[in-house]
């Protein structure tokens, strides 16, 4: 004979008898939809929350058998309702921005139509500038700010010391500003 766990004793009747479930819910519906209303902070969202409340307490394993139970049990069904339905809301919500943060980087139908032209524009001056550039001082440039590297990174890449690394990067800037003076673009400090 096998032995039953805790979790799949049924829990003791207090009196005995089965309950109606639809009147359970009828009854107990108004207040705990107020009570979904209230953790959501979404009208729309109560009508789904308080269906998955209703299909839990009808699916149930081990029917209450004490009618004063209820109430809490079925607060509490509300409760992790609502839990799981904002962290849905949560993970969709951020699903969503991540959605935005790669559209705004693709390629399309710019919102702004001159501000991306302008953009554009300078995005290819820059590369003109940088083009321009000793290979050296663009290897570090693009080392520092396009690979995010640290200067002790670049440094035992390029086999020379952080200070080395330092003074090139502030000589590189330099001729780079330059470069993009020349094309006519203006740094944002002038």
């Amino acid at each position: 004979m096998a032995v039953m766990t805790a979790a799949e004793k049924p829990p003791p009747a207090t009196n005995g008898c089965v309950l109606d479930w639809a009147q359970s819910l009828a009854e107990h519906q108004p207040w705990l939809r107020r009570v979904i209303a209230a953790r959501t902070g979404e009208p729309a969202a109560v009508e789904e929350v308080w269906q998955q409340v209703a299909l839990a307490a009808v699916e149930q394993r081990w029917p209450l058998t004490d009618a004063t139970k209820v109430g809490p049990w079925l607060h509490r069904l509300a409760v992790v309702a609502c839990a799981r339905y904002r962290r849905q809301l949560g993970r969709g919500r951020k699903a969503l921005a991540g959605w935005a943060e790669v559209r705004r980087h693709a390629s399309g139908p710019p919102a702004d139509p001159l501000g991306w032209l302008m953009r554009q524009e300078r995005l290819v001056l820059a590369r003109d500038a940088l083009a321009r550039l000793d290979g050296r001082d663009a290897e570090v440039l693009l080392l520092k700010y396009s690979e995010r590297w640290s200067y002790r990174k670049i440094a035992e890449h390029m086999g020379i010391t952080e200070k080395a690394v330092d003074c090139r990067l502030l000589r590189a800037r330099e001729r780079m500003r330059q470069e993009l003076a020349a094309l006519g673009i203006k740094g944002e400090d002038e």
